[in-house]
């Protein structure tokens, strides 16, 4: 056991796409859902929420609640399937085709090159990108100001995730401390009323610390959604 295991996104209503099971759809002659799959082939678990797809042995599934309750909620329904002794998890929508296992790897390295809240102040720290002020849930810069200093200098992280080439952070291609996570939910459900349907994944991002991680290696944007037709075409020119 590594303590590393992958929870999958796979319930959203593709209204891009007519409401059809968009991880099912075909990318490279594979479903989108077992491409990402294959990408997390190594973790200790792999939770997929939200989908009616087969999937191969092994792979636990779950469902959010309410069913169709975002992103947020699904996230909290694949953890509560998850194994004493997880330390890490890899939070990742189900319709990105092009992930790969290294593009995973580089996440879970940039992650452990950070101390934690929990580590001891002599570990070494890493650098990320200069963030704004971070915002409490409702938006407003009210987290506590030793959380902004640790999102401003880098020092800590909670999770590491991919930013884009015009720096936009792509949260559902993302690895977590398991501890972080469970406390930015349970943080945010208690801003909602105990309920975490509908609620944004911006949100859980109050008071917590990124580290940002730009693709360093070949090949296309490990984070590319598929959210359209064309953006499925543009993915199968890229596999081909």
């Amino acid at each position: 056991m590594t303590g590393y295991a992958a929870i999958l996104l796979a319930g959203g209503a593709a209204r891009r796409m007519g409401g059809v099971d968009k991880p099912a759809r075909a990318v490279g002659g594979r479903p989108m859902l077992h491409r990402v799959l294959d990408a997390v082939a190594d973790a200790d678990q792999r939770i997929v929420v939200g989908s009616s797809c087969p999937l191969p042995r092994g792979v636990r599934t779950a469902r959010e609640e309410p069913p169709g309750g975002g992103p947020v909620a699904a996230t909290a329904a694949g953890l509560a399937w998850l194994d004493p002794g997880t330390t890490t998890v890899a939070v990742l929508a189900a319709d990105l085709p092009l992930l790969t296992t290294a593009a995973v790897a580089e996440l879970r390295r940039a992650l452990a090159a950070c101390q934690s809240r929990d580590d001891p102040p002599a570990l070494a720290a890493c650098q990320s990108r200069d963030d704004p002020p971070a915002l409490d849930a409702a938006g407003s810069e009210g987290a506590p100001a030793a959380a902004r200093r640790e999102t401003l200098d880098g020092r800590y992280a909670a999770l590491a995730c991919y930013v884009d080439g015009d720096g936009r952070r792509q949260y559902l291609c993302a690895v977590w401390r398991l501890p972080a996570l469970q406390a930015a939910l349970d943080r945010l459900a208690a801003t909602r009323g105990g309920s975490l349907d509908g609620a944004p994944v911006r949100g859980l991002l109050a008071g917590v610390a990124v580290r940002e991680v730009s693709w360093s290696g070949s090949g296309p944007p490990p984070w590319f959604d598929c959210d359209t037709d064309e953006d499925v075409r543009r993915a199968e020119e890229w596999t081909r």
